[in-house]
């Protein structure tokens, strides 16, 4: 999405350690446990050129943990499919399973874009439940472009810092020059990684799922997407709707969403999570804030506002700008675990200390205390965002949109206004375009909505389930982002059921915490 806000998945993603897994040389080929995957392949593989993607054998290889890991082989454009190709990292934890206990593979995606499936996978026990493990292999990838999959580097660890640094609220022309500047060097950064930056758009990596679900064995694809993932999903099923298995989507985006849309929706949805993490840390103790609800937040915006002039020291030869600060106050709203960070962080700050607060905005972009980035998701989300729709804005647009932003965010809605000048001068033609999906055909795909998330607004699942003539809605009224393995017993229990037996939820399904 066009933002400065990465969507991710969970608080597992966020703070995972990048793990290798790439296979090892030499390793035996693992016979495919549903079917073959040349058989699924001459079933499936519409192009006959496509065949020998949807044909290959995975070469699987231990890499600790108990986990196996592979590479898949894609075109990177599947409009030539005898042109250059791209390297997939895969991992998987199998299930003992056999015979009619054993349901396949579960495909996870994290969100993003630019997260890791990998490491998300990684966490299996964490983010999928035991009796779904029981049953399925749980395999995970690095979708095209980003981590271990060759991924695209954009920018160094250094112009990293400072992109992130630009101050992201212009209040003048010069300001406005110096962002549009740094987005543009982002650009053509991404550009020069080669012919890949032009196809890292969700619906080749779509094309690259289904390559994944025929080499695995399985004649349907099931799947667990949230946040990002859950846009991933959605148009892997309106490509491949028969082919559509037990589909969870959590945390969703609504593919019929443009650009702009989706920064406002986020933007409230931000404010609004904002406004649950004020009221809840007014209610406890130590908390930094005073007053009402509306003071609490009017004193986090004016903090946020007073950076712009006035960073705060860190002790470090970085200091806290807008921007990180602007990262920092996002972070913890993903997940209420972080609330009491947040609070003592803002504590801090106030005594004019901004260490913790940078901590917070170093965690968020997976940055470590000796400056390298663990990972590229902080710059290779542009690069998907602006090939995804063709609706990019000029300068003069992107601020007409900040009063209106501003209007139902007061706090986040500049920040996410702005944002939208990151494809205003990207360098690679855009692929994609915002329109509804149906998958046609596909069986039941169970969205899952959480009332208060910040980055996800819960409107976006209820339209997207709306939408997909399968679509089956489950609420979660509470706070975070995305709902699954994050607390509530009751969505945990209707997406296990689905998973396992194929039982949906009931129609109108409403779970607290």
């Amino acid at each position: 999405m066009r933002t400065p806000l990465r969507v991710v998945s969970s608080l597992a993603v966020l703070t995972l350690a990048l793990t290798g897994c790439s296979a090892l040389r030499g390793a035996s080929p693992d016979p495919a446990p549903v079917g073959t995957a040349r058989a699924v392949a001459s079933e499936n593989a519409t192009d006959p050129a496509l065949a020998a993607f949807y044909g290959q054998r995975l070469q699987w290889a231990d890499c600790s943990g108990g986990f196996q890991c592979t590479q898949l082989t894609v075109p990177v454009d599947y409009a030539d499919p005898s042109g250059p190709t791209a390297s997939l990292a895969v991992v998987r934890l199998r299930t003992a399973a056999t015979g009619s206990d054993r349901l396949g593979s579960l495909v996870l995606n994290p969100g993003g874009p630019g997260a890791s499936g990998v490491e998300y996978a990684r966490a299996a026990k964490d983010v999928v439940a035991q009796d779904v493990r029981d049953h399925f292999d749980v395999v995970g990838f690095d979708p095209r472009g980003v981590g271990e999959s060759d991924p695209l580097q954009c920018l160094t660890d250094a112009q990293v810092d400072e992109f992130l640094a630009t101050d992201p609220t212009p209040d003048d022309p010069a300001e406005v020059q110096a962002l549009s500047a740094r987005t543009t060097e982002l650009g053509k950064g991404c550009a020069a990684s080669g012919a890949l930056a032009a196809h890292v758009d969700t619906v080749s990596a779509a094309k690259d799922m289904d390559v994944l679900r025929a080499a695995l064995g399985d004649d349907k694809l099931s799947y667990l997407g949230k946040s990002y993932g859950t846009y991933l999903g959605a148009w892997y099923a309106e490509q491949f709707p028969q082919r559509v298995g037990r589909f969870v989507l959590d945390g969703a985006i609504d593919p019929a969403l443009s650009s702009e849309q989706v920064n406002a929706g986020q933007a409230a949805g931000f404010e609004v999570a904002l406004r649950s993490y004020v009221q809840d840390c007014l209610g406890g103790k130590d908390c930094p804030l005073t007053g009402t609800v509306d003071d609490g937040v009017a004193q986090v915006r004016r903090f946020l506002a007073g950076l712009d002039a006035d960073p705060l020291p860190t002790g470090t030869a970085r200091p806290l700008v807008q921007g990180l600060g602007y990262l920092a106050v996002a972070y913890p709203l993903y997940a209420t675990q972080l609330w009491p960070q947040l609070s003592a962080a803002l504590t801090k700050a106030f005594a004019g200390d901004g260490s913790a607060m940078l901590a917070l905005a170093d965690a968020y972009a997976h940055r470590s205390a000796n400056g390298t980035y663990a990972d590229n998701s902080t710059t290779v989300i542009y690069a998907v965002n602006c090939l995804d729709r063709d609706d990019a804005e000029t300068e003069p647009q992107v601020a007409a949109t900040v009063a209106r932003f501003a209007q139902d965010s007061p706090t986040f809605g500049p920040f996410l206004a702005w944002g939208g000048l990151a494809c205003t001068n990207w360098p690679v033609a855009p692929v994609g375009e915002a329109r509804q999906v149906h998958a046609e055909g596909a069986g039941p795909i169970v969205v899952v909505g959480t009332t208060r998330d910040p980055a996800t607004p819960y409107a976006w699942a209820k339209s997207l389930a709306a939408e997909l003539s399968s679509g089956r809605l489950l609420t979660y009224d509470g706070d975070g982002h995305t709902a699954y393995a994050t607390g509530s017993s009751c969505i945990d229990d209707a997406v296990d059921t689905y998973l396992v037996s194929g039982t949906e939820p009931a129609e109108g399904t409403t779970c607290g915490a």
